[in-house]
């Protein structure tokens, strides 16, 4: 691996990896992380948490020292992580985390593209709520974020991020203190997939995040804080020579970033644990959407809201340690995060969210005498036009009933496919012709679905003139905006 230095980002205070041997030591972690993969040892690692149960996670509200951090890895599949039962050594980092947290076995992003997809995680709401549907679309000033609740409640807020569509003139840093995008510093060489854009640099990496969230923990770790990363690495692609242990295919180099950003992971762990962090931190895990392979012929995200696009992981850690670790296997989403973390601290919630809390299935899963609130249904949602100014609307509406999952068309509702998620996780045989009842029944929810209230804001939806160089920062992400 190749470093060529760090850049500043606070001018005052020197870093603690201004030297050479603070930033080697985390990058040799990197590789003896690599080392054993490769060999099949694992080094021991003992759980630096002291061990909870059940019921300590109901004490969590009486806590005032409790912080919170919010990583995204950005376009991840659940199914590509070793404890969601993928067979490389993609994410032992996470793997650790899920074997002493609570690891949600079914969990449904609300769309494939990011902007639409965190607008719903942010408030709570679909995406038919939200309105964020195309390109131009921001979140109301008038939303109650969870950044502002945190604020309010006396933490300090910060949120570090590198995809576009999150920019601040979207809607999205209401309520952060600080809310920055790093600019490159940790110069390390990185392998890139080529992507449908030629003119797409690298720029910064995940590295860069998490440079910038070890100097807000040197400057804010001993006050409450929330913190939230969002990671690009995997969205584009990028890894490092030492990480490139699963092959040359397009779906290859995907698991290669995968295990790259689990290693500045892991370094970020670490970092935690040195500051005496972990026994007073709730770290939740989730991604915005996932990637295609061909499975539907066809590759990438933003285009439709099948699972392989839909599907993604949550994983939530606690404070302290689970002996074995806790599977919640009802369905949950991602509209579901903060009103589960709010609960957990004893926040305020968000505002009429349709998303729900998923203590009481967290607290079932790990005692039978706890009833579980569970539902089984869950949409996700993609305007097929959100980048094309000059066309129409055309809603694309995943919808999760039970057994069934129904891939809805608006503009062409006889085309809707069917699938039983139970017998058929992939969603490889349609049996629309074959079950019409269930068809119709769930086409007309889907409709009903379209329809939603607006959101407690109001139904006005801020829209954006995006300059030339906006867009072209967009376009660089591989999308094809207009």
């Amino acid at each position: 691996m190749k470093v060529y230095g760090f850049g500043i980002m606070d001018k005052n205070h020197r870093r603690p990896w201004d030297s050479r041997l603070a930033y080697l030591v985390p990058l040799s972690a990197i590789l003896a992380g690599v080392v054993w993969l490769i060999l099949g040892a694992e080094p021991e690692k003992t759980e630096p948490r002291p061990e909870g149960t059940v019921e300590d996670i109901l004490s969590l509200r009486d806590r005032d020292d409790l912080n919170v951090i919010f990583i995204l890895v950005d376009t991840l599949r659940a199914d590509r992580l070793g404890s969601y039962g993928y067979e490389r050594p993609t994410s032992p980092n996470l793997d650790r985390l899920a074997e002493g947290g609570v690891r949600f076995a079914h969990h449904v992003s609300q769309s494939s593209w990011t902007k639409c997809s965190m607008a719903s995680m942010w408030t709570g709401l679909y995406p038919a709520r939200t309105r964020v549907l195309r390109h131009r679309h921001a979140v109301a000033d008038e939303a109650k974020m969870p950044a502002e609740i945190f604020k309010d409640s006396g933490f300090r807020t910060a949120g570090i991020w590198r995809n576009g569509w999150i920019a601040p003139n979207f809607g999205f840093g209401q309520g952060f203190e600080l809310y920055h995008s790093p600019k490159p510093s940790a110069h390390i060489q990185m392998a890139q997939r080529k992507k449908t854009n030629p003119g797409m640099q690298m720029g910064s990496t995940d590295s860069d995040v998490i440079l910038s969230a070890e100097e807000f923990l040197r400057a804010h770790g001993h006050e409450r804080f929330f913190l939230y990363l969002h990671l690009m690495d995997v969205h584009q692609y990028g890894f490092t020579e030492e990480t490139a242990l699963f092959g040359s295919e397009y779906s290859d180099f995907y698991d290669n970033s995968i295990l790259w950003v689990d290693s500045l992971l892991g370094i970020l762990f670490d970092v935690l644990e040195e500051r005496d962090l972990l026994d007073k931190t709730i770290i939740v895990f989730a991604s915005d959407h996932g990637e295609a392979f061909g499975e539907h012929n066809g590759e990438g995200h933003a285009r439709n809201v099948y699972g392989e696009v839909t599907e993604t992981p949550l994983i939530v850690s606690l404070p302290f340690s689970l002996d074995s670790g806790l599977v919640v296997d009802t369905l949950s989403e991602n509209v579901d995060i903060w009103p589960t973390v709010l609960e957990l601290l004893g926040l305020p919630g968000l505002e009429d969210p349709d998303g729900r809390s998923l203590v009481p299935d967290i607290l079932a899963a790990g005692d039978t005498e706890h009833v579980m609130d569970e539902t089984d249904v869950a949409f996700a949602q993609i305007d097929q036009t959100w980048g094309k100014t000059e066309l129409e609307p055309r809603p694309m509406v995943a919808h999760n009933q039970g057994p069934w999952r129904l891939i809805y068309r608006s503009a062409s509702p006889r085309l809707s496919e069917l699938y039983n998620k139970v017998e058929d996780p992939k969603e490889q045989v349609n049996l629309a012709t074959l079950e019409p009842e269930v068809l119709a029944e769930m086409n007309a929810a889907a409709g009903e679905y379209l329809e939603s209230p607006a959101p407690p804001w109001g139904d006005d939806t801020p829209m954006l003139e995006l300059d030339e160089v906006q867009l072209q920062q967009l376009r660089a992400l591989g999308y094809g905006v207009q």
